[in-house]
């Protein structure tokens, strides 16, 4: 499966990332198969990123999956068609809810001779 996702860059206290196309078996310091842009936390407003939208719509076309963090950079870019429509929960509120959800483990009481 194809994965979207952020490569670290940078040095201490400078982070900078690479937006990648990468197969999900690959460490995430590896190999990739596509870069697709940029993100900078620490540059001034308005030069944070610069993405290639037509190749990150063929990527969730064909069905890579991103990261959260990814998910959140391509609405800030006002990428359409990214997972979903906006306001829908992001995947870690989605997993939170099930754990919520799920039954309690009960403790076995100790069998009385």
């Amino acid at each position: 499966m194809v994965v979207l996702r952020l490569k670290r860059y940078g040095r201490t206290h400078s982070p900078f990332y690479r937006l990648a196309a990468a197969d999900k078996r690959s460490p995430s310091d590896g190999r990739v198969i596509e870069e697709l842009g940029w993100f900078s936390p620490t540059a001034p407003e308005g030069q944070q990123w610069k993405l290639k939208p037509e190749r990150v719509l063929h990527w969730l076309n064909v069905g890579a999956q991103p990261s959260e963090t990814v998910v959140s950079l391509l609405r800030r870019a006002e990428i359409q068609n990214t997972v979903g429509p906006k306001g829908a929960p992001s995947l870690a509120a989605i997993r939170q809810k099930a754990r919520r959800n799920a039954p309690k483990k009960v403790k076995a009481e100790p069998a009385k001779a």
